[in-house]
This record gives C-alpha cells, sequence and structure tokens, in this order.
C-alpha cells in the first residue's frame, strides 16, 4: 500500500511543478545557493550572492546541485528535489502504518499526509520542510517497527536517519526523537535494555550523520558552532538574536490555527486515536508504545513550538506525518457516524468560509488568511508595506472553486451517515469519501501557489537587468538579498547589497571578504555618480535609498520590487 500511496502522489505532486518561476522572497535563494555550490564543489562553505551562507545544513544544497548538474538548471530540476523527498516521506508513513494497522490503514496514512495541505504546499516548495519530514518518517517508522520485532539493525538504520534529519534542517531533528522515543518506552517500563533502542552503531551514525560536518564548516566560516547554536536557537527562541533577519514570529493563535488547518481534516480523527489513547492509559501497555511514541511526537512538538517566543508558519509540518498515522488509526479504530458527521460539519463550514471570502472585498482573505500563512506578507507588513500578493480578483476562481469542493466532500460525508441506516458510515467507505475532496483541493492549492509565485518572483526584473543592463554596469540590490534571492539566477548578474544586513546573511556579513558586497547609503551616492547603476530595491520608492539620489529614473516595476537607473531618459 506504500507503493500505492506514492503512484498516487506521483502526478499531483509532479504536475506543472516548474511552471511558475522560483518564489520571492521563498524559494530563490535556496536555488541560488545550489547554483553557487555548483560551482564552488564545497558543501560546507555555501555562499549566498558570493557571501557565506551557515543559516542551514548543506544537505539539500548538496542534493540541487546534484540534480542540476544532472538535468541542468531549472525551476523543475530544483523543485524535483522537495518533490521526491514529499514521496518519500509519504511511503514511510504509508509503510509504518500498514505494519500497525494493516494495508488500508497505511494506504489512509500515507494519503493523509498527502492531502494535508500545509505539507502539500511545501512538496512543491525549494526548501528544506519535506527533506526534513522525510528523514523523521523514516527514522520513526524504522525504529518503531525494528523494536516490535526485535531487529536491532532496522533500529540502527532508524538512527541513522534522525542524523540526515539534522543534516537537513535542524540538529533538533537527531535529537528530539530519540527522547521522545524513549520517553515512550520508559512509560511503559521497557527503556531497558538501552541497546534495544539505542544501538551504538546507530548512535554512531545519528552522530556522524548529523553532527560530524560541523568541524569542517567552522573551521572554514569561525563561529557557525556558536551561531548555529546559540545565536539560532538560544537567543532566537529569547528574541535577542545578535545576528536576526527579517521573520515574523506568529502569535500562539495563529500558529496553531495555521498548524491544525493545514492537517485538515485529518485532525479530527487523529483527536480520536489520542483521546482513545489517553482514556485507556495506552502509555502502560508495551504494545502501544509506538503509537504513544507518535502521539507525544505530535502533541508535544506543538506545544512546544506554541510555547516558544519564536514561531513560523511551517514550524508544524514535523508534526504532521504523526497526525496522518494518528488519523488513520482513528478511521480504523473509531470509525463512525460521529466521526463522519464531525467531517461532514468541518467540511460545511469550510465551504462556507471559502464562499464568503469569493464574495468578499478581499480584505480579510489577503490580511488575515496569506498574513497567517505566508512568511513574506508578514514581513511586509511588519515593514509598514502592501502585501506582495496578487490581486484578490486571480484568487477569487481559486476560492470558488475550493467551496464547491468542500461542499461536495459535506453532503457526500452527510450522506455516508444518513443513507443505509449508517451503514456507509463504516471506514471502509467513509475514509474514502473524506478522502476524495481533500485529492480534488491538491491542484488548487498548486494554483494559488503558481499565482503567488508568478506575482512575486524576481525573474521579471532579473529578464530586464539582462536587456538593458551593460557589462561594466553596477547591480545593486537594496534590502536583505534574500528577498530577490534568484536575482542572479534570472539575470546572470552578482550585486552589491545596501542597508540589508537585516538578513540570513547577517553572520557572513560580518566577513572580511564581505566588506565590498555589503554598502551603506553614502557608498552608494558616490558610485551613483561614478558610473551607471541599476538598484533593484524591495522597498516602495517613498521609502527607498534612492529617493535621496539625484536624477533616479524608475524603469520597472513588479511584484514588490522596483528598477532604478541613474541614466537619463
Amino acid at each position: 500500500m506504500a507503493a500505492l500511496a506514492v503512484a498516487l502522489a506521483v502526478p499531483l505532486v509532479f504536475e506543472g511543478l516548474g511552471l511558475a518561476p522560483f518564489d520571492d522572497p521563498g524559494e530563490g535563494m535556496h536555488a541560488e545557493i545550489a547554483r553557487e555550490l555548483l560551482r564552488s564543489r564545497d558543501p560546507f562553505a555555501l555562499t549566498l550572492g558570493g557571501v557565506r551562507y551557515v543559516d542551514k545544513p548543506p544537505l539539500l544544497y548538496t542534493l540541487l546541485a546534484g540534480a542540476l548538474a544532472l538535468a541542468g538548471p531549472s525551476e523543475t530540476t530544483a523543485r524535483a528535489v522537495p518533490a521526491l523527498s514529499a514521496l518519500a516521506a509519504i511511503a514511510a508513513t504509508a509503510w509504518l502504518g500498514g505494519r500497525l494497522l494493516g494495508a488500508r490503514g497505511g494506504f489512509i496514512a500515507g494519503t493523509a499526509l498527502l492531502t494535508s495541505a500545509g505539507f502539500f504546499a511545501f512538496a512543491r516548495y525549494v526548501r528544506p520542510e519535506t527533506l526534513f519530514v522525510a528523514a523523521l518518517a523514516w527514522g520513526f517508522a524504522l525504529v518503531l517497527n525494528g523494536i516490535a520485532e526485535g531487529r536491532r539493525g532496522r533500529v540502527a538504520v532508524g538512527l541513522a536517519a534522525f542524523g540526515v534529519a539534522a543534516l537537513a534542517k535542524d540538529p533538533v531533528g537527531a535529537l528530539a526523537p530519540p527522547l521522545v522515543i524513549g520517553t515512550a518506552l520508559a512509560l511503559a517500563r521497557r527503556a531497558r535494555p538501552l541497546g534495544r533502542w539505542l544501538p551504538l552503531p546507530g548512535v554512531f551514525a545519528c552522530l556522524a550523520l548529523g553532527f560530524a560536518w560541523w568541524p569542517a564548516v567552522e573551521r572554514r566560516t569561525p563561529g557557525f558552532v556558536w551561531y548555529t547554536v546559540i545565536d539560532n536557537h538560544l537567543l532566537n527562541v529569547a528574541r535577542v538574536r545578535q545576528f536576526p533577519d527579517e521573520d515574523v514570529p506568529l502569535s500562539v493563535a495563529q500558529f496553531l490555527a495555521v498548524a491544525l488547518l493545514g492537517a485538515t481534516p485529518w485532525i479530527l480523527s487523529a483527536g480520536a486515536a489520542l483521546w482513545a489513547l489517553v482514556r485507556q492509559r495506552a502509555w502502560r501497555d508495551p504494545r502501544e508504545t509506538a503509537w504513544v511514541a507518535l502521539g507525544l511526537w505530535a502533541v508535544g512538538g506543538l506545544a512546544i513550538t506554541a510555547l516558544s517566543p519564536f514561531r513560523l508558519p511551517h514550524y508544524g509540518l514535523p508534526a504532521y506525518f504523526a497526525v496522518a498515522l494518528l488519523a488513520a488509526r482513528g478511521w480504523e479504530s473509531h470509525g463512525g457516524r460521529r466521526l463522519v458527521a464531525a467531517h461532514a460539519l468541518v467540511f460545511a463550514a469550510l465551504a462556507v468560509a471559502c464562499a464568503l471570502l469569493w464574495a468578499s472585498d478581499g480584505r480579510d482573505f489577503l490580511e488575515s488568511v496569506l498574513g497567517a500563512t505566508d512568511v513574506a506578507t508578514r514581513k511586509s507588513a511588519a515593514a509598514g508595506q502592501g502585501p506582495p500578493l496578487p490581486s484578490f480578483a486571480e484568487f477569487q476562481p481559486l476560492l470558488a472553486d475550493a467551496a464547491l469542493v468542500f461542499a461536495a466532500g459535506a453532503m457526500a460525508s452527510g450522506a455516508c451517515v444518513l443513507v443505509g441506516g449508517g451503514a456507509w458510515a463504516r471506514p471502509n467507505v467513509a475514509a474514502f469519501v473524506v478522502l476524495a475532496p481533500m485529492l480534488a483541493l491538491l491542484p488548487l492549492i498548486a494554483g494559488a501557489l503558481g499565482l503567488v509565485s508568478g506575482h512575486r518572483a524576481a525573474e521579471g526584473v532579473g529578464l530586464e537587468l539582462v536587456r538593458r543592463a551593460g557589462r561594466e554596469d553596477l547591480i545593486v540590490h537594496e534590502g536583505p538579498l534574500e528577498n530577490s534571492g534568484a536575482l542572479e539566477w534570472y539575470s546572470g548578474r552578482r550585486a552589491v547589497i545596501v542597508e540589508g544586513q537585516k538578513s540570513v546573511l547577517a553572520f557572513g556579513a560580518r566577513r572580511p571578504e564581505a566588506r565590498d558586497v555589503f554598502w551603506d547609503a553614502a557608498r552608494l551616492a558616490k558610485a551613483w555618480e561614478a558610473g551607471r547603476v541599476w538598484v533593484v530595491s524591495v522597498r516602495p520608492p517613498e521609502a527607498s535609498v534612492v529617493a535621496r539620489l539625484p536624477g533616479a529614473r524608475l524603469v520597472f516595476a513588479s511584484g514588490g520590487r522596483w528598477l532604478w537607473v541613474n541614466e537619463p531618459p
């Protein structure tokens, strides 16, 4: 059933994958870092715009660079890496579900992860999230199954997968999952012997994959370990970073709303399974250890993030594979008329919400919905700027279609409750009735991503530079470079950066080789008088440093970027 779930996912994940240009900010910088790695061939000294980048581990960029080398640089090639990672996560979830629940349960688990809107969006987006989730899902699958079947080799491979998670995104990926699994075993009084779930080869593999590359990066970029452990984690949580970027955290309510809606409707059956585990005190039963571990991971991860002062919309994604597995158990063990009726009500509420948004002036949708789910929109709002989004009229057809999909889901779910005395509410029918509208929703999510990416991509301004800028002209980017991360990808020109130190490159900006990359306004003013200068700004004209320069002429504007030049018309 894992193969069937993956086969179902392939066309949905890959359809039209490269039609839209890279979203900026968001995708572009990751693709450009990989392109620069392809030239430098040094994964321990990553760069963006030639500036040392230490914000994320090297695995994603190494895989992206390999894909670009094999298939050539394109949006499709770059997005294929997170897409394939998503398929790996779906396979792991379905495989473990099959081991715990049987074939049908495994298929439901895998497709529940696929149709979780938050997960599907990142499956088509160049970021490390799906790679991180895939490593975590395979780690849990192999360790939990290996413990249950007494196969230490499988446990060791699972621990190694946790090391890959740290190599993909965050050191927490190597440390937190064994702690959660150990807690579940301790609650069932099965934590000893330690070698049963912490075999030394697996522990060594986890630590080697997760951390052995740190000394190599530290040698090339002194201070990397301090930046990663202290600034990017401890000080970030305390909101007192020495090298902050422009990210704006969500409130607790916003984070929980985004995380739960991103896993809707599967959060309903997952909640039923969790409630049943609590009622039966399942932590005392060794046979339920795997489910207790998954419950701790899902609930604990969301709760800890909610309690943290720093929360971004995608911080709930690592819990989604566990939610999907719990959802499958909910359908298998607790499916029935009440659960199906709950889904019908949720679908109906979502249909009404989409219809009301469709009929509105769009302010609530752009400010509240996308303002909570889209990091770039939050950055713009914090800076007092308008959202870098398409017009609401472009979203309206998608909202209308979503309202129809949810309405159909509500009617079909309601029919399962009412027809045949509730006989159709059994899991072998009702779970697939719930799945159908979620599958129909996925192309709409892909369409929304394409709209946003096409509107605010750096492609337009990059191609304008290709067309108009001379070889000796100076290219300048005003603001953090990651806001136009794919500028060099599309233009073939490297920019100096003005007033862009509050950035993911803030640490790299302090290095000696970055002195000629990061300029202040005075240095730009001198260059402005000396030759032709093109300024790509992510700030509106009234807030731009260009407003203080003589003879500035606006020649292009698109997607929240303005292109200025000092030549006469």
